[in-house]
């Protein structure tokens, strides 16, 4: 199912049963003192309500950059790739060839078998740290017999410790990336008082009533949902896709 019809089943589904809700309560509960009410609950909304906005801002602001961080994070890591390699042109022809096929392993192995398991939020296997250590070797190990080679060799040492770095950064965040569950627990609980509070109000008009509180209701899905997909930076709406590797593997072609 698309995300945008699934956003919307989810909001439109929130906004009809609060607004069903509204409707119940008017109707069915008694009018006394409800108006009277509007003063005290609204006071106490505009607490509660302005708490759950801030908190709720804090949460997407944190997860857009953190989905920033994580793209410009793999640039990071494929670019140091590729530089580690064009480094490794002062090496002989045949150290060289063997540099850029592992450095090919690597970004395949971070495509076809890393990305579809982030993107699930499954745990990635061990075979990427090993073909980074090869590669780390087969830099190590090159001959370097001039001063242009050894400042190249330590250039590609520099370049692949850059990658290390990076890659070990992706990989905590796929795997401990989203919300807290405390987090999550006072955004939802948050949302329903929000959502509470309105249903005390009272007044001449129901349907205005009704069409407030679904539209608060529509309001706080429509966060809550954005949340959620935005939790994993390489699945969901964020989907963070491994476009730096790709071209990786077209430069090292």
């Amino acid at each position: 199912m698309s995300i945008y019809l699934s956003g919307l089943l989810w909001v439109a589904g929130a906004a009809a049963v609060a607004g069903f809700g509204a409707y119940l309560i008017r109707r069915l509960g008694s009018a006394e003192g409800t108006v009277e009410n509007n003063d005290a609950a609204g006071q106490v909304f505009t607490l509660v309500g302005g708490l759950q906005a801030v908190l709720v801002a804090f949460v997407l602001i944190s997860l857009f950059d953190d989905a920033a961080a994580a793209e410009d994070g793999s640039y990071t890591e494929a670019d140091s790739i590729v530089a580690a390699v064009w480094a490794a042109e002062a090496f002989p022809d045949q150290t060289q060839a063997e540099i850029t096929d592992q450095a090919r392993r690597y970004a395949l192995t971070v495509i076809d078998e890393e990305w579809p398991r982030m993107r699930e939020g499954a745990e990635v296997s061990d075979q990427g740290w090993q073909e980074l250590s090869d590669l780390r070797s087969l830099v190590s190990g090159a001959p370097a017999s001039d001063e242009w080679s050894i400042d190249q060799k330590n250039e590609a040492s520099d370049q692949l410790w850059a990658a290390y770095q990076a890659r070990q950064d992706r990989l905590n965040t796929a795997a401990g990336g989203g919300v807290n569950p405390v987090v999550w627990f006072a955004l939802v609980a948050g949302a329903v008082m929000s959502l509470g509070l309105p249903l005390l109000f009272g007044g001449p008009r129901p349907a205005t009533h009704i069409v407030i509180v679904a539209t608060l209701a529509a309001t706080m899905t429509l966060l809550l949902f954005a949340t959620y997909q935005l939790q994993n930076p390489y699945g969901g709406s964020a989907e963070v896709d491994p476009t730096a590797f790709v071209a990786a593997l077209d430069r090292l072609r």
